[in-house]
């Protein structure tokens, strides 16, 4: 099919920070979609603009709300987006705001994602109090994108006390969530020793809860033993704090089963306020945070002086002729040399 040479692609609208900041504070959904848009773009015009629509509401005075921020993780099929449904309907039931940011895998070649999990919590999604974000990874490592932390300030800004992040679930090196969050769960499912062996040790170090999900009809037995093998792994690992890791077996599809998890999550909540883990957490964050946009503007800086640098020198490190060291190290120097 020819490409019509009449059509013009639509302008970009520019963006109004000051409007931005007002409709989120008042809770405008539409405003809302549009901030988390600006704070996830990589374009080098939109970073200012970015950094000072999240300040104008980091200075903005706010309430004594003490809000939760819950990430997710898992291997693919646990039944994470399901549990996050279940537990989201519960929270606004309860009289809570919810919003929820759902990672999803981007494509290696355009950084596009299927974005399927505002579908798969379409009963969710439909509620007043509540908002599903899916979100591309565009690459990052970790189970997360690099602008989480920034999406999570724009959600407590808009009121919603209930934060949940519901990370790729491609691997298991999903550890990057608890730079975001304060309070993990790990999502697993029934499979004894196979379930416990495919689980990292940074995965199991990060984990709060641990979850056994799926134990319904003839799997109850099958989650008990992988409940067991859980704990007894757990008990492997030197923990920084004292705080005591439950292991819990339910099924999403069971409400009687879940409300141990509710009064789990509920004391894991209070917990990280009481101790003071959460504020110091929260605190650390921040900095990773800055140091995570340095990284990410120095990489985009880099590629937008030296794309043409880097394309010959990945064309000369795939040919054999150098090696990826001397790629690396030849770039770095092209770059220093342009920035002396």
């Amino acid at each position: 099919m020819a490409i019509n040479p009449k059509f013009h692609a639509p302008e970009r609208q520019a963006w109004d920070v000051p409007a931005l900041v007002r409709g989120v504070q008042d809770g405008d959904r539409s405003a809302l979609a549009r901030g988390i848009t600006l704070v996830e773009s990589h374009l080098a015009a939109d970073q200012p603009l970015a950094a000072e629509l999240l300040t104008a509401l980091q200075k903005a005075p706010r309430g004594e709300m003490k809000t939760f921020r819950l990430g997710i993780t898992g291997n693919p099929g646990a039944g994470k987006s399901t549990l996050i449904e279940a537990l989201g309907k519960h929270w606004t039931e309860a009289g809570h705001r919810v919003a929820v940011l759902a990672i999803d895998p981007s494509s290696q070649q355009h950084r596009g994602s299927i974005l399927g999990d505002k579908t798969r919590m379409e009963l969710l999604g439909k509620e007043a109090s509540a908002f599903v974000r899916p979100s591309p990874s565009a690459g990052a490592l970790g189970g997360i994108h690099t602008q989480t932390g920034e999406v999570i300030q724009l959600f407590e800004a808009a009121g919603f006390d209930r934060i949940i992040v519901e990370t790729v679930g491609v691997g298991q090196n999903e550890t990057a969530i608890q730079g975001v969050v304060d309070f993990t769960m790990l999502v697993a499912l029934p499979g004894a020793g196979d379930e416990v062996q495919g689980l990292k040790r940074g995965v199991m170090e990060a984990a709060d809860l641990i979850w056994v999900n799926k134990a319904d009809g003839g799997q109850r037995m099958a989650a008990n033993q992988a409940a067991s093998q859980l704990r007894q792994a757990l008990g492997l690992f030197q923990r920084a704090e004292t705080q005591h890791v439950d292991v819990l077996v339910g099924s999403a599809w069971e409400p009687s089963s879940l409300n141990e998890l509710w009064e789990a999550l509920d004391r894991g909540m209070r917990w990280g306020w009481a101790s003071d883990r959460t504020p110091q957490r929260r605190s650390e964050q921040r900095g990773k945070q800055m140091t995570r946009r340095i990284q990410a503007g120095l990489w985009d800086h880099a590629l937008h002086q030296g794309a043409e640098r880097l394309a010959h020198l990945e064309k000369q490190v795939i040919s054999g002729g150098i090696s990826p060291a001397e790629g690396a190290l030849e770039f770095l120097r092209h770059f220093s040399t342009k920035n002396g």
